[in-house]
């Protein structure tokens, strides 16, 4: 199977292209990674681009499409699950979602309880926790650090920005996995992908409300 890869639930910008084949571990053909949150619109396409062209591939040689659902900013995360949507509506492909601290959880792969965590702005970070074998036991949720600490499960290690940012509060040794890979991303769906299964619901995981609110009256436009 030949799969294109997308996340932008973070401040990288992510494209990969990847060959998925039975009893074989993903196989990376190529990609683009921009560390940049205020360039996804702009980088996404681009990188899907170029990343399929480097593999010597076009976009109707693609059997399926994955994304990183989040947790994420809204502004960001969006953008790619928008481009993974329209993509696979106009290429007639199934689109698979795929939490980003599973596929952050995979690229660690330290063998040990694991805490994701990736910075959610506002002195907060998203994080999920997750036992020796990679499954995650809890979360994602959205705390402050400091929350988190006095609610994580049973950890040895972390993983994400987040827990770089804050290492000195959440107080575990951090290994250097920042954000999903295309492999890793692909390798969240592989049993669903390989199956031919149909897709779970292509739903953002925000976790946060929007900060936009709905006026509740008309404001005066004239002065007394």
């Amino acid at each position: 199977m030949l799969v294109l890869a997308l996340d932008t639930a973070t401040p990288a910008v992510t494209a990969g292209v990847v060959e998925l084949t039975p009893g074989s571990p993903p196989r990376l053909l190529a990609q683009r990674v921009t560390v940049n949150a205020k360039a996804h619109g702009e980088l996404l396409t681009p990188h899907l681009q170029e990343a399929l062209a480097e593999a010597g591939h076009r976009l109707s040689d693609l059997d399926a499409i994955v994304c990183g659902s989040g947790p994420g900013p809204f502004t960001g995360l969006r953008v790619g699950l928008v481009t993974a949507a329209a993509l696979g509506q106009a290429l007639n492909r199934p689109v698979y979602p795929v939490p980003t601290p599973d596929a952050v959880a995979l690229d660690a792969a330290t063998g040990k309880p694991l805490l994701v965590a990736t910075d959610a702005r506002r002195k907060e970070v998203y994080w999920a926790a997750y036992d020796a074998a990679g499954r995650r036991t809890d979360g994602p949720h959205v705390d402050r650090p400091a929350d988190l600490v006095a609610k994580l499960p049973a950890v040895a290690e972390a993983a994400g920005e987040g827990a770089e940012l804050y290492a000195d509060v959440i107080g575990l040794p951090v290994v250097p996995a920042r954000y999903p890979s295309p492999v890793s991303l692909v390798a969240a769906a592989a049993e669903e992908l390989l199956a031919g299964a149909r897709p779970a619901a292509l739903t953002p995981l925000y976790l946060r409300r929007p900060d936009a609110v709905e006026p509740v009256g008309r404001k005066r436009v004239t002065r007394a």
